[in-house]
């Protein structure tokens, strides 16, 4: 026979400390998802923003290069192309937004002066205007790289922290309760016994 296992207070006393810990913890992830979402709302607008100044600059640069390729000829726009060495430095590093790491890129001079591009100096301005152009495609792109790569992890970090708050509210929080309704209600069985054991023993010793 399986001898019945008796709740005690202490297991009462660790439960409900346990449901205020749930509690509170509930509270705190609700807080932080709900300032995640604002952050992430904050920067949607900034990557709308910025994929509408990107298309812009794209499509001006295409433009311009393409009154270089008209103006110069291909051959001599690859040519140009090809005697450009020097590549931008890209300086990746992180910021902190509510607990989560998000990218910070930095470029390096992105922007340079007609002297700085490394491929001479030629009459037409073109070929500069188109190179300078592109220079500004490249820094967009650098910002919404930024933006987007932020906004993927703040939402992958909204859905963990839901299904957290989800889980306290729905799993953890129930089960707590449950189990204290159950040891609370078997506590005031036991003591209904034993105040009716008591009164026997007394009733016994009475008659003797």
């Amino acid at each position: 026979m399986v001898q019945e296992v008796k709740p005690t207070r202490s297991e009462l006393l660790k439960v409900k400390n346990q449901i205020k810990l749930a509690i509170s913890g509930h509270s705190l992830l609700k807080k932080k998802r709900d300032g995640l979402i604002l952050e992430f709302f904050e920067i949607l607008k900034k990557a709308k923003t910025l994929r509408e100044e990107l298309v812009n600059e794209y499509r001006i640069a295409l433009e311009k290069m393409n009154i270089a390729r008209t103006l110069e000829g291909d051959l001599k726009v690859k040519s140009i192309a090809m005697a450009i060495k020097e590549i931008p430095d890209i300086d990746l590093t992180t910021k902190n937004i509510m607990g989560v790491k998000v990218p910070k890129i930095k470029g390096g001079e992105i922007k340079k002066a007609f002297m700085e591009r490394g491929y001479g100096i030629y009459n037409s301005s073109a070929i500069d205007e188109a190179a300078a152009a592109y220079e500004t495609v490249v820094e967009k792109i650098l910002l919404a790289a930024e933006v987007e790569t932020s906004m993927r992890k703040l939402l992958n970090e909204i859905e963990k922290t839901k299904r957290r708050v989800n889980a306290l509210e729905f799993v953890v929080m129930p089960r707590l309760n449950n189990i204290s309704s159950f040891i609370r209600l078997r506590l005031e069985e036991m003591e209904r016994e034993n105040i009716f054991r008591m009164k026997r023993i007394k009733a016994k010793v009475q008659v003797q």
